[in-house]
């Protein structure tokens, strides 16, 4: 599949038809979240980080996007964010993911995160793959962590720390 010219750009909430019809993408496909729905902007804006939020555009089509969440409102954890990293189906394969990825990685170094953490549905091979590429370990998997449409589902826990921050 041939690699397209990638445009990263910070997420904003014009992106957000775009950005929440590829999220309902992978909801559909049962191997991307937990979720069953996409929330409305102004929820999904008040749980992701302001400054670790990212679309990538080929042209004027967006093709994907990534975010940052915290993961405790505790001062011991102000380092600490969980990443979502979601691709358009039909741009699987040419470096979107990658390219996100990598926004997100040196993002999180600039403002002061330590630790990034993934949870992956093992069946979901491709993205184990691109988190580890970009320097994710596997730490372990949290068997039956939710039971989705009748069927328990084990998580892969990711975890990506940083040499620069947080020393």
């Amino acid at each position: 599949m041939k690699k397209v010219q990638i445009a990263i750009n910070p997420l904003r909430s014009e992106h957000w038809f775009a950005v929440r019809d590829i999220y309902l993408e992978g909801i559909a496909s049962g191997n991307s979240t937990f979720e069953t729905s996409a929330p409305e902007w102004k929820n999904w804006d008040a749980r992701h980080m302001k400054s670790c939020r990212f679309v990538a555009s080929s042209e004027s089509e967006i093709l994907g996007w990534a975010a940052l969440s915290g993961v405790s409102n505790r001062c011991v954890y102000s380092g600490v964010a969980e990443v979502s990293v979601y691709v358009a189906g039909h741009a699987q394969g040419q470096g979107v993911g990658r390219a996100l990825l990598s926004a997100l990685v040196s993002s999180s170094e600039q403002h002061g995160l330590w630790t990034l953490q993934a949870g992956i549905f093992p069946e979901n091979v491709a993205s184990i793959e691109l988190h580890k590429q970009a320097g994710f370990r596997v730490l372990g998997i949290r068997e039956r962590l939710g039971c989705m449409n009748g069927v328990w589902r084990d998580v892969v826990l990711m975890e990506r720390r940083s040499n620069n921050t947080g020393l």
